[in-house]
């Protein structure tokens, strides 16, 4: 007892130390070997310093940035943030504690008090007295914490006898110098990528050095190796991991299934894209006389191939997760494993994990055993396959074993019971759709389209959710230390912040903090065009899933253990998880498990590869959408308004899924434009014109920017087109996009979709009334918007159009006479206000400069 007192005492002085340390004004930021050489803690005492840290980072009191730059997040008179620069040189700090979708928060920067900071840059800035017109505070950077990145991918130019690089993007608005032309033999046109050595700013221009040459501007493939470069993803494998994966490929034996559970009788089936190449999970399932089910969840068994310390793990952890961008994957693992001897591959004995779960006829699990097993696949399926058989279509339907045919029909019926609980149990599921583009033979972009997910999907899924699920309750029943996968519950405030955003869009959301009602007004969004816009801005309410070792829950799953388990291929988070269930199965009395240390930082890691991940591949989707839409200026667009600024409107192809933004100079009417945030609108001051959020647009490319990945639109058509505000009428165009995989959540389908559509007309779910969708006044777009009211008898609608006529009359009679007379300013602005505010459908909206 008196060690624990003691060891408390001194975790309490080390709090102390460090807090105190890094609040001191002027203090930089430092990595954790230097905060503990600083304040001199004895090397004895260092792994408990960084325990330490670690707990004060976990509990929200210090920082740590991605390189491990540690600051505390309470400095006096400091705000800590992230830069984002705009055209003209200024910018605006988004403080780390803001609400996403909120702006009212961000402190404005002037190009001179900038410095050099760049847009994504983890700045520190000191407030400043002054303020802006409006009230916004004012800031002046003090420290750049961290830069978003120091290497960029640009095109190689020349002028005045030396070398400059345009970087792509809109991060810096002139060309970097690279000195002496030529270097490493780089041609006016190439692609290359450079490192920087000095940041531009107010002041001075940037300087970097030329590290590499990509190639031609525009020639095949540079444009992914450009997106590889931006983001640092690791492509080669170092030569011992390679070797180390060869020695794999000699020891494997497929005969020997020593310890293992012999499956290789049972009829097993994958489930996976037309496409794929990697199979990582297969599933048996029997049903048997007492009416229960009797779930097999067969993963591939990487850990036997990958020992804890190899090469192998090190490159693994290194990286991460594999990286799908499109028609490119760089994996996790050396393809020799991730798609040879760790593949379950049909016909093939492959070792694997295998999580054997009992559920009752209600499909509430009753008993989960795991086991070290080998199996052989019976039929690999596609996914546009399974629905065919499903449904006994006689086209198309591939010839097919009874046993399969028999083991997907149960498969299907398992699903829809496991996928009904987990609804009713508070699960969310955002319709997002996910973008696929289309390529011809030349590997040239032709178009996109946003993927199916019908229940072929759904089955996989539902399996997964309920293997990932059993894992982690077992671990966590035994108190072991493991990496969840988490998903916080949101705040309060950005809750509400959104309900009043849905609100504005004609919806009722009363009871904000409640999932069911959530999921009850997606569903009253979906299939119209307003779902885009409803989707993504309560995504933006809710926080990422990330990794850690703490018991957080799962806020969009509806369960409170969670871990990932089933793609130990392409994700280091479930090759750990393996490990340690490897280990309850062979020797439960000699568990060997990580730290809740080790697990924090592992998490961290993890969770920021993932996101590097994603953020490339949206990337590089981008760019090809760009460069398709290069060669089609003039191409017309159906869309759907998904953002509104005071400088324009932001467009969504309805079935090319690309955005780009319509300039209010280049609106239909020319004429100034007030912009509502209350209603997220633009009213044009003198007709009344009004585009609002979800309005259906036509709409025109006229300039595209590959490099600036700039898309610029003109609107040149809305008449008749109607604005859908709510399911409450019929839908004119309902999407069909792809769900995501459980956490992010996407799109329901119906058995008998159709397949490989991204325009859809008369959804029957859009056609019922839903509780929480207000009935919105029809409003044509392109038109004076009228404020909607109550129902009225048609004497009172009389009298009111004839009082109406009569104010119409009189306001003329008076601007004849204030002719006459000379007419007064005043008296026109005030006519000019209540038109405004008769046309107006809620709020006073905000005036542009």
């Amino acid at each position: 007892m008196k060690d624990i007192s003691e060891l408390k005492r001194m975790n309490h002085k080390f709090e102390q130390k460090i807090l105190a340390y890094l609040s001191r004004p002027g203090k930089k930021s430092l990595r954790v070997t230097g905060l503990a050489r600083k304040l001199k803690i004895p090397r004895k005492q260092t792994s408990r310093f960084e325990a330490v840290v670690d707990q004060l980072v976990e509990n929200g009191q210090l920082h740590r940035g991605k390189s491990g730059k540690l600051r505390s997040k309470k400095v006096p008179g400091m705000v800590s943030g992230v830069i984002r620069k705009i055209a003209s040189g200024a910018g605006f700090l988004i403080p780390h504690d803001a609400i996403s979708g909120d702006r009212s928060g961000d402190i404005y920067i002037s190009a001179q008090d900038l410095g050099d900071a760049q847009t994504g840059d983890e700045v520190l800035i000191r407030l400043l007295k002054r303020r802006r017109g409006g009230g916004q505070r004012c800031g002046r950077v003090e420290e750049v914490i961290e830069r978003a990145t120091n290497l960029f991918v640009g095109t190689y130019l020349e002028k005045t006898g030396s070398g400059y690089v345009q970087v792509d993007g809109t991060i810096f608005n002139e060309a970097i110098y690279v000195g002496d032309p030529g270097a490493k033999g780089a041609k006016v046109g190439d692609k290359v990528v450079i490192e920087m050595l000095r940041f531009p700013s107010h002041f001075q221009i940037g300087e970097g050095v030329l590290t590499e040459v990509l190639g031609p501007r525009g020639a095949p493939g540079v444009d992914t190796l450009s997106i590889i470069h931006e983001y640092g993803l690791p492509v080669k494998f170092p030569p011992e991991v390679m070797e180390e994966a060869r020695d794999q490929v000699d020891q494997f034996n497929e005969q020997d299934l020593d310890g293992r559970l012999d499956l290789t009788k049972e009829t097993i089936v994958t489930i996976d894209p037309a496409d794929a190449r990697d199979f990582d999970d297969a599933i048996s399932l029997k049903r048997t006389k007492d009416g229960h089910w009797h779930l097999g969840v067969h993963i591939a068994d990487v850990a036997h191939f990958v020992a804890p310390g190899s090469q192998l793990d090190r490159e693994a952890q290194l990286r991460g997760n594999s990286v799908y961008l499109p028609r490119h994957v760089i994996p996790m693992l050396p393809e020799t494993i991730s798609n040879g001897l760790a593949s379950l591959q049909e016909g093939k004995v492959r070792y694997t994990k295998s999580t054997l779960i009992e559920f009752n006829p209600e499909g509430i699990p009753i008993h989960t055993e795991f086991a070290n097993s080998a199996i052989k696949v019976t039929k690999r399926f596609a996914y546009e396959e399974v629905l065919p058989i499903l449904d006994n279509s006689k086209s198309g339907q591939p010839k097919v074993a009874a046993k399969a045919r028999s083991l997907l029909q149960r498969m299907y019926d398992l699903a829809m019971i496991l996928r009904k609980r987990r609804f009713a149990a508070g699960a969310l599921e955002l319709h997002m759709g996910e973008v696929e583009l289309d390529f011809d033979e030349d590997a040239r972009v032709t178009g996109a389209h946003e993927r199916e997910h019908d229940e072929s999907h759904q089955i996989i899924e539902e399996f997964m959710l309920a293997a990932n699920i059993a894992v982690a309750t077992k671990l966590n029943d035994l108190e072991l230390p493991f990496l969840r996968r988490v998903h916080a519950d949101p705040d309060y405030a950005k809750l509400k912040a959104y309900s009043e955003f849905v609100d504005a869009l004609g919806f009722d959301l009363p009871k904000f903090q409640s999932k069911a009602a959530l999921q009850e007004l997606l569903n009253a969004a979906e299939g119209t065009p307003l779902q885009r816009s409803v989707n993504y801005g309560l995504l933006r309410s809710l926080k990422q899933a990330e990794y850690t070792p703490r018991e957080i829950g799962h806020y969009a799953l509806a369960v409170g253990q969670y871990c990932h388990f089933t793609s130990p291929i392409r994700r280091y988070p479930d090759l750990i998880i393996h490990r340690l269930v490897g280990n309850l199965v062979t020797d439960p009395n000699n568990l060997r498990y990580l730290s809740e240390v080790e697990l924090i930082k592992l998490g961290k890691s993890c969770s920021l590869t993932e996101r590097r991940a994603a953020e490339a591949e949206r990337e590089l989707t981008k760019i090809k959408l760009l460069a398709f839409l290069a060669d089609q200026i003039g191409m017309r667009l159906e869309a759907s308004i998904t953002g509104v600024e005071p400088f324009g409107l932001f467009c969504q192809g309805v079935e090319l899924p690309v955005e780009g933004l319509v300039h209010i100079s280049h609106l239909t009417i020319q004429e100034p434009y007030d912009y509502d945030r209350a209603t997220f609108s633009l009213l044009a001051r003198r007709s009344g014109t009004q585009y609002r959020l979800g309005d259906l647009v036509t709409v025109e490319v006229t300039h595209v920017d590959v490099d600036r990945r700039v898309l610029d639109l003109r609107l040149v058509n809305v008449e008749g087109t109607r604005r859908m505000r709510a399911a409450t009428s019929e839908p004119e165009t309902s999407g069909s996009p792809r769900r995501q995989r459980p956490e992010s959540s996407g799109k329901k389908s119906t058995r008998n979709r159709k397949k490989g559509t991204t325009a859809k007309k008369g959804s029957k779910r859009a056609n019922k009334k839903s509780a929480v969708a207000k009935k919105p006044a029809k409003t044509s777009v392109g038109k004076p918007a009228k404020k909607a009211g109550k129902k009225s008898s048609t004497r009172k609608k009389t009298t009111a159009s004839a009082k109406k006529k009569t104010a119409h009359k009189s306001a003329r009679s008076r601007k004849k006479s204030t002719r006459k007379s000379g007419g007064t300013t005043q008296q026109q602005s005030t006519r000019r206000k209540a038109k405004k505010q008769k046309t107006s459908g809620r709020g006073k909206p905000k005036r542009l400069t």
